[in-house]
């Protein structure tokens, strides 16, 4: 096909100031990935851009399935506050309140940027 480059569920980056850890999410631009491993800052990392992962959660919240759930890059979890987060998916399923993880299916990149 002319054009098409490669898939995109999973993509390489430079790690950002700090690096990154395996399993933890990564906000580049407007685009989240959950790394798929550890790498010091500039090293070159995979990242899953799209699909459903099981990530760190607000523990006080509970979640529907299909809910809109955002990044809290601060502190580095998923959470259903939209102010000064990044819209990133929605839950996979029910998550209760309290519990530490959810399931999170990826948008691939900031929803609210298309918006603003």
């Amino acid at each position: 096909m002319k054009g098409y480059v490669q898939p995109g569920e999973i993509l390489e980056f430079i790690a950002p100031t700090g690096g990154v850890t395996a399993g933890v999410g990564v906000k580049i631009g407007d685009i989240l990935v959950i790394a798929t491993m550890t790498a010091l800052v500039t090293e070159k990392f995979t990242g899953v851009r799209l699909g459903v992962v099981d990530h760190a959660k607000l523990s006080a919240q509970a979640w529907t399935e299909g809910q809109q759930v955002n990044w809290d890059d601060t502190n580095k979890r998923f959470t259903t506050v939209t102010t000064g987060n990044f819209r990133a998916g929605v839950a996979a399923a029910v998550a209760a309140n309290p519990t530490a993880t959810g399931l999170v299916v990826l948008s691939g990149v900031n929803l609210g940027a298309a918006l603003a």
